[in-house]
């Protein structure tokens, strides 16, 4: 399996002097869904950020280490920023819809872009409504405000947003963590039909979501990487006496 995202000797510290990453190594395939799971504060998040270097709006006090996209690395003080959010999308916990029609939430960004052509444009938002699986609820009314969708439809439209700028890497921090079962079930089936196409990393919102969604898992401690592998192997048979214990549930 080809690896989109090569993570070398990766550190992160804030400027209130918490470490939130310490030495990371990780390689995240291409078209699979890697897994970041552990307790709160273990630096999954801050990883993520980093990734599409959303850590540059925070108070870091240093970063080391590369982040290689394609070889490239994204740390690269002279790396287009703009250009890697769109290569590299993310989606949060708590969705967050501008307070448009759901149509202009989805081509908002790349008119923002300079881009014009209308029938690009429509193409473009059913493009990432299809993928996100959220086309058929919604074709009939785009031009209804998109705060009147339920929650867990805002948070597919989320998702969509980002898929109408044609990413390569898809970013999810506990996108279902605020989601009743069924959306939770109609998000997680959308990110394996997207696996196919994209590159996904997901940090879920309980273990069980990371046994079932995970192709590629890492555990994460404290700052510490502390064991990664293929999912169905790390779930059943961690090789670390702290991922087994916090697969079964004795501490977290």
């Amino acid at each position: 399996m080809v690896d989109k995202i090569v993570i070398q000797n990766l550190s992160l510290q804030y400027a209130d002097g918490t470490e939130s990453l310490r030495d990371i190594n990780l390689n995240i395939p291409a078209n699979a869904i890697t897994v970041l799971f552990g307790p709160a504060g273990g630096g999954k998040s801050s990883l993520l950020r980093c990734l599409n270097r959303l850590n540059d709006l925070t108070e870091v006090k240093a970063v080391s280490g590369k982040i290689l996209l394609d070889g490239e690395n994204v740390l690269d003080p002279k790396t287009d920023v703009i250009a890697l959010r769109r290569r590299v999308g993310m989606v949060f916990a708590r969705p967050v819809v501008l307070p448009m029609s759901i149509r202009q939430n989805l081509i908002y960004g790349l008119e923002l872009a300079g881009e014009k052509r209308k029938s690009w444009l429509d193409e473009a938002a059913e493009r990432g409504l299809k993928l996100a699986a959220l086309w058929d609820e919604v074709k009939d009314r785009l031009n209804d405000p998109a705060i009147a969708l339920s929650g867990g439809q805002q948070q597919r439209l989320c998702l969509a947003r980002v898929l109408a700028n044609q990413p390569e890497v898809i970013l999810l921090d506990e996108p279902t963590s605020g989601l009743d079962p069924i959306s939770t079930g109609k998000v997680e089936t959308a990110l394996q039909e997207l696996k196919k196409n994209y590159t996904i990393i997901l940090v879920p919102h309980s273990v069980q979501q990371a046994a079932r969604t995970a192709d590629f898992a890492a555990f994460f401690l404290q700052g510490e990487l502390v064991e990664a592998a293929e999912g169905k192997e790390l779930f059943t048979h961690p090789k670390q006496k702290r991922t087994e214990d916090y697969v079964e549930g004795r501490f977290g």
